[in-house]
């Protein structure tokens, strides 16, 4: 086959896949989209139903409840309406979806306001109410994208179940709810940045579905364009567009943030005898911060800086890297009873001073010791499955288990027990001590020279 033909071939299969002709329907399209756009009888109890339902979901940061009301409202025929009248220079459809929308825009402000005011309920951390608050440039992706599956669905002879994805991805209530979250708590920033997200995926579906009915050759009520409310329209997208851009950027240096943070943890998981067992980010801070959660041995200043020096390194400065030092202990502490000892002789100068804590801290003590892991039992059954090892301290940090020990050198400077020793010794850990959570830390051998 010549190379012309090859070509004539692919792209003879290329319009065949990717051909409309056989599937649209521009003029069914055109007044189903019309004979939509009314709103009022039902439809009006239908949204005001649909929007309690949401602010429900989101209240109680319910996921399923807040996708079932996006599946029940009608929100998206007269924005689709909006971008028709765009497409084929109806002046008439652009007024009466503006109209239409505009009461639906109302009727949803009153709801969702009037149930805020009156729920009883207080979320801690409503990251769903959150989530519509600070829209960035992947939303306006979402909504164009969502638009342009939307108008197609809407056009093809055959329908599917295309609209209620399209309502998901979208999400125009779940904003509106959230305005009226933010108007309810005199909140402006929840009502400003939800506000913003739903006009961006107004502005954007509305969008997509006037570039469809261009591509798809909808029937022009008149020929003579206007170009006045097609500049008027593009000016106003690009003044929405440039706060999304710096929303984009925000998460983007978000995203990184916590990646580098990750990647430190990963790569400096222990520095001497220190271990870090957890961590945190902050991104409410300028700049973000990394609280580091360590074990171990108590940080030594040495140890400190070589912390800074890796942190330099993947970009984190000083100021940003955080030490939280509750769960480090010192390393020649055998057992769980000197640690006690110890902790009891630093705090006698304090209850000295401040005789009316004592009290307190009595009560404290005794319900430490109430929880007293048996160290002394817990080393010589180690010792007994692997005799290799030398020191043992067990103790707590929160709700977990920290065992901390040191083993014989088997030869030369390579210690005695492996990794896959210390995994059984946390399964056996957790299962002697009836504990989800359990962390085994390796010392270096006290002869082995620290590098």
């Amino acid at each position: 086959m010549k190379y012309s033909e090859f070509k004539s071939s692919v792209s003879r299969f290329l319009r065949q896949q990717l051909s409309l002709t056989d599937y649209i329907d521009v003029h069914a399209a055109d007044a189903n989209i019309r004979n939509n756009i009314p709103f009022r009888g039902p439809n009006i109890y239908i949204l005001f139903v649909a929007i309690i339902i949401a602010s429900v979901g989101l209240n109680v940061n319910s996921i399923p409840v807040i996708i079932g009301a996006m599946l029940i409202s009608p929100l998206m025929s007269p924005i689709i309406g909006f971008g028709m009248g765009l497409g084929t220079n109806d002046t008439d459809l652009l007024l009466k979806s503006l109209k239409n929308l505009g009461i639906m825009f109302v009727i949803s402000l009153l709801a969702s306001t009037l149930y805020f005011l009156v729920t009883p309920l207080e979320t801690d951390n409503p990251t769903e109410l959150l989530a519509r608050t600070n829209p960035s440039i992947y939303d306006v992706l979402i909504a164009f994208f969502g638009g342009i599956a939307g108008i197609l669905e809407l056009s093809r002879k055959e329908k599917g179940t295309v609209m209620s994805g399209v309502a998901i991805a979208t999400a125009l209530m779940p904003p509106l709810c959230t305005v009226g979250y933010g108007i309810a708590k005199w909140n402006w920033d929840y009502a400003g940045g939800a506000l913003y997200l739903f006009f961006i995926n107004c502005m954007f579906i509305a969008l997509a579905t006037y570039l469809a009915v261009k591509f798809l050759n909808f029937p022009a009520k008149v020929q003579q364009k206007s170009y006045r409310t097609l500049i008027s329209y593009g000016l106003l997208i690009l003044v929405v567009l440039v706060p999304s851009f710096f929303s984009a950027y925000t998460i983007v240096l978000e995203n990184r943030f916590a990646n580098t943070a990750r990647h430190f943890v990963k790569e400096n998981k222990a520095i001497g005898g220190t271990y870090i067992y957890d961590y945190s980010t902050d991104m409410s801070t300028k700049p973000y911060t990394l609280t580091l959660r360590l074990a171990g041995e108590t940080l030594s200043n040495e140890a400190r800086a070589r912390f800074y020096a890796e942190a330099e390194k993947q970009g984190i400065s000083h100021s940003q890297l955080l030490f939280q030092e509750d769960a480090t202990i010192e390393v020649r502490r055998l057992n769980e009873t000197e640690i006690m000892r110890d902790w009891i002789a630093s705090t006698e100068a304090q209850l000295r001073q401040r005789e009316d804590s004592i009290r307190t801290l009595a009560a404290r003590l005794e319900a430490y010791e109430s929880q007293t892991l048996p160290t002394e039992q817990i080393a010589q059954e180690l010792h007994a499955q692997w005799p290799g090892i030398e020191d043992v301290t067990l103790g707590r940090a929160d709700s977990t288990v920290l065992l901390v020990m040191t083993s014989k050198p088997a030869s030369g400077k390579e210690s005695s027990i492996k990794e896959d020793d210390l995994n059984r010794i946390e399964k056996w850990l957790a299962v002697r001590l009836q504990t989800h959570s359990v962390q085994v830390y390796l010392l270096p051998h006290k002869s082995a020279k620290h590098h």
